[in-house]
């Protein structure tokens, strides 16, 4: 196995391109897209340092920990940043976009998650696309927790840079990933002074040597494996349909949160109405008195595999994550993460009904 790896071919410009237009085909977008050499943080940064400087005025909004990385990305690079927080236990809203923009009509630049994979929840693209476009802002956008799970339309909702990654519902690789670019955003970066140049976190020189120059020579040697793991990756999507790939995803998130309604023992979801919870991840607040982290680890100790996590930094006291995505969108690893949490809590005197809890998960699956 190792000899046949280590064997194969050179991964050709061709072939490169032909998997950038699977890419572009999952988005339904004409837009330029960029596979770029590393995870999602990589074109993510990337973006953001593209196309703001000292002149950006930016709405940032933040419904997770990603968001917090993106106004620290801003201000680095010089521009002002009016943050919008959201409670991490809902989403925002296009009205409190429009609100932003009326209190500051400079603001020329928005970043948003679609879906925070850490948090839970996930916001209507669409209609906050709609204010972001008749602002004349540029709309750039976290797509790689959503992609997959949920529709993600860089052109229908006027997204001027749209980030993926394939590691979560793509059930792909983690070590490449990938943006849409529209043409204001392009015109945006080659105008900014401050874009990164010879640099790997250049959009631009991805432009000049790969795009400009017909995608007929590689600017340089790629990752050969994570490319060709993404192009297996995209292929199954395309087998499978994306349709039942995003049904699959939103079945394992209501799944989830009626069979953790169901067991009770205090567990409850974190994210309060089931429109504003993502279907990549499914978080749940732990019951008072018990820290979630013991609890995750707890039910892990009968399976190292379950999808569960606690939350990050401070939520790691109260959030539960069930991380029902790519392969473990099945009802299978919904009832064996709930099974296992039930036995968690039960072990700390709390009531559960595990045989309610595995009825409804069937129930909401069916």
């Amino acid at each position: 196995m190792t000899d046949s790896l280590l064997d194969l071919p050179p991964l050709s410009a061709a072939r490169f391109a032909s998997i950038e237009d699977r890419v572009a085909r999952l988005l339904a977008t004409e837009q330029d897209v960029v596979i770029m050499q590393g995870e999602a943080l990589l074109p993510l940064e990337g973006a953001i340092r593209g196309v703001a400087g000292p002149g950006t005025t930016a709405l940032n909004v933040i419904t997770g920990p990603y968001g917090q990385t993106f106004g620290q990305w801003l201000r680095d690079c010089g521009a002002t940043v009016h943050d919008l927080p959201v409670p991490y236990h809902t989403a925002v809203t296009a009205d409190r976009i429009e609100k932003a923009f009326t209190e500051h009509p400079e603001i020329d630049f928005v970043s948003l998650v679609h879906a925070e994979a850490a948090t839970g929840n996930t916001n209507p693209v669409a209609e906050i696309g709609e204010v972001v476009r008749a602002r004349g802002a540029l709309f750039y956008l976290d797509a790689v927790a959503s992609v997959g799970a949920e529709p993600v339309l860089p052109d229908a909702w006027g997204v001027d840079l749209c980030v993926i990654g394939a590691q979560k519902a793509m059930g792909g690789p983690a070590g490449v990933s990938a943006v849409s670019v529209s043409e204001r955003a392009w015109a945006r970066m080659a105008a900014n002074p401050r874009a990164p140049r010879r640099s790997y976190l250049s959009l631009l020189d991805w432009k000049e040597r790969w795009i400009d120059a017909g995608r007929t020579a590689l600017p340089h040697a790629p990752a050969q494996l994570e490319m060709l793991a993404l192009e297996a990756c995209l292929e199954r999507i395309e087998a499978v349909g994306l349709d039942e790939v995003m049904a699959r995803h939103r079945r394992a998130a209501a799944a989830t949160r009626a069979g953790a309604a169901a067991l009770g023992g205090g567990l409850e979801p974190y994210v309060h109405k089931a429109s504003e919870a993502a279907p990549v991840a499914t978080t749940l607040r732990a019951p008072a008195g018990i820290a979630a982290f013991d609890l995750v680890a707890r039910a892990l100790e009968t399976d190292p595999s379950l999808p569960l996590a606690a939350g990050g930094g401070p939520l790691a006291q109260e959030m539960i994550r069930v991380n029902h995505y790519g392969p473990h969108a099945t009802r299978e690893a919904v009832e064996a993460s709930l099974t296992a949490l039930a036995a968690a809590l039960a072990d700390r005197g709390a009531a559960v009904d595990g045989e309610a809890a595995r009825e409804a998960v069937a129930k909401a699956w069916r």
